[in-house]
């Protein structure tokens, strides 16, 4: 699957579980790290976890699965990483702790149009 394409995925699993503040940016020109970034926000430390989780469920469903998984102990911050896209999940108090979007707001911001605000 195109690196676009499965960021896209990725961001509509997470928003269909609910997920706050979803956003895909594309940092292609800015790191060699991965093409974009999927970053999201759960409500509790249980909704960040079953956000990472059914992430990871759907793609194996799709025999895609994540090169490296971080994040299953802490509950706090959750990082699946697809090669050309990583997935950040975090809980609010971490996101706004690591701020990722300020961190990388030099990335192209992916339209998502089916995000409910």
């Amino acid at each position: 699957m195109e690196p676009k394409a499965l960021a896209l995925k990725l961001a509509a699993i997470l928003d269909k579980k609910k997920a706050t503040r979803v956003k895909v940016l594309r940092v292609h020109d800015l790191t060699v790290m991965a093409d974009y970034f999927v970053i999201a926000s759960g409500t509790s430390s249980t909704h960040v976890k079953s956000l990472a989780e059914e992430a990871e469920f759907q793609l194996k469903e799709e025999n895609i699965v994540p090169i490296r998984t971080e994040g299953f102990n802490t509950q706090n911050w959750f990082i699946l990483d697809y090669g050309s896209v990583i997935v950040h999940v975090f809980s609010p108090d971490a996101r706004e702790f690591y701020d990722l979007d300020h961190l990388w707001a030099d990335g192209e911001n992916v339209p998502l149009d089916f995000v409910e605000e």
